[in-house]
């Protein structure tokens, strides 16, 4: 409530107090909102490398936003070195738990070969699900892709689209 002005006047510094309260006693989303804070600066001098720390707590008891974030901070060297295969790792994780972003980002990431071999069929596959899921920049991205593909290659990253839906994104 503090960190949104939810009801009541919006004062980082102690939602900052709070957080850190919480996520000291292990709550995976204090850790991520503390993380949050240390990324943004907000209530605080801003520090990659306490976000990673507390996101990676959060990310390891299985929150999917904490894992998405710990993603951008491996893959933007941010508190950590830059480690795209690490990114892969974590935003994977995050993707098979519905997180839209990590979706899109995993795409990026395929389309891109960073961290992972690059395949079409697998950017495709992921930018569609992002985009089914409201992702706008899924969308166009999935198009541009696309224009590089092969009609059985369509095929194929449209039938492990659904496939993987029908799974709830995991072992996609």
């Amino acid at each position: 409530m503090h960190h949104k002005g939810d009801g009541i006047a919006q004062d980082n510094k102690e939602a900052l107090k709070w957080y850190r309260l919480s996520a000291e006693q292990g709550n995976a989303d204090a850790q991520n909102n503390l993380a949050v804070m240390y990324r943004k600066g907000e209530g605080v001098t801003q520090d990659y490398q306490e976000a990673a720390k507390w996101y990676r707590l959060s990310a390891k008891q299985g929150n999917p936003e904490a894992a998405s974030n710990l993603a951008l901070m491996y893959s933007k060297g941010r508190g950590v070195d830059k480690d795209d295969k690490e990114a892969v790792t974590w935003l994977r994780l995050s993707a098979e738990q519905g997180v839209v972003l990590a979706q899109n980002n995993l795409a990026v990431m395929y389309y891109n070969g960073e961290g992972i071999t690059q395949v079409d069929i697998y950017a495709y596959m992921w930018w569609n699900i992002a985009a089914a899921n409201g992702e706008s920049r899924a969308q166009e991205n999935r198009d541009i892709v696309a224009t590089r593909m092969t009609s059985s290659q369509l095929a194929e990253a449209q039938k492990l689209a659904r496939e993987c839906v029908a799974k709830d994104y995991r072992g996609c």
